[in-house]
């Protein structure tokens, strides 16, 4: 179900983005890469790496004949790169995005599209806390899955070439509507970014002297706190009406718990871990099918 594309545009050339053009040229899915950014330094490292084929210092430009175009920069300026290329979209022209967050951002950038241009929303569930070119490779997508969220307007072709493109690098694609994304995402991946930001806070807070001590079980809790807070600053702000709902029944179950320890009731808050526990182990096990955001 491979695609070919024969120019690509990468917007925003960073873990998933080098990841992307990593990937299509391995598999001989696309001609040229053309790269743009902000930094020229990270561009340049880029063209030494073969990461990508040349870049460009104006998004408009680097959109100029591309066939595909993705969008993998900061969510939050996903809208306003939209607007500013899209009179450099050619017919036929398709763009998606690898953002985590979709909602109403996906029908937002739809109807920015140009006559004969197709936007098809992404989110590869691949990366981890870095977010440079260094750690990107050219099977980060395998066996990855891939969420896909077309709207009721999406064009069918354009749809089916998006699927092909994420299939052809190795992803397994599962279609969402986007707003059910937004609630999905935001119970694994937003909140527990969040938590774990907040948890390294914590401890600090009440002394900083206690992480010199911290295990692996700290470690490994609060390694997504090591993520760029930019990207989740933005990831928050944009779903920020499910993380609201999803903390007001995380502040009950603390509330609760706050209780059991006050009463000592250990019966009750061994019944609160094994169900946790249970919980726990009936996911499925640990593969790369679910890595990453």
């Amino acid at each position: 179900m491979s695609v070919y594309f024969e120019k690509v545009t990468v917007l925003g050339v960073g873990l998933l983005g080098a990841s992307i053009a990593r990937a299509m040229k391995a598999r001989a899915m696309c001609g040229s890469v053309t790269g743009y950014g902000r930094s020229i330094r990270n561009l340049e490292e880029a063209v030494s790496l073969g990461i990508i084929d040349e870049f460009r210092t104006s998004a408009e430009q680097a959109c100029e004949e591309a066939d595909l175009v993705v969008l993998s920069s900061p969510p939050a300026v996903f809208n306003s790169l939209v607007s500013s290329v899209k009179n450099s979209l050619k017919s036929g022209a398709l763009v998606t995005d690898v953002g985590s967050v979709k909602g109403s951002m996906v029908s937002e950038i739809e109807s920015l599209m140009p006559s004969g241009a197709h936007y098809v929303g992404s989110h590869p569930i691949a990366g981890s806390e870095k977010s440079g070119i260094a750690d990107s490779n050219a099977d980060l997508f395998d066996s990855a899955l891939c969420i896909v969220t077309p709207t009721a307007k999406t064009d069918k072709d354009a749809l089916k070439k998006i699927t092909g493109l994420w299939v052809g690098v190795g992803a397994v694609v599962e279609i969402m509507d986007p707003f059910r994304h937004d609630e999905v995402y935001a119970a694994v991946s937003h909140f527990p970014h969040l938590l774990a930001y907040e948890l390294v806070n914590t401890v600090a807070e009440a002394d900083p002297g206690h992480l010199k001590y911290a295990g692996q079980g700290f470690r490994d809790t609060t390694r997504i706190a090591m993520s760029s807070p930019e990207l989740w600053r933005d990831i928050c702000m944009l779903n920020s009406e499910e993380l609201i709902k999803l903390i007001a029944v995380f502040r009950k179950r603390l509330d609760s718990m706050e209780e059991r320890l006050r009463n000592k009731e250990a019966g009750r808050i061994e019944a609160e871990f094994i169900k946790a526990a249970g919980v726990r182990k009936s996911m499925n096990p640990a593969s790369r099918s679910h890595h990453g955001e």
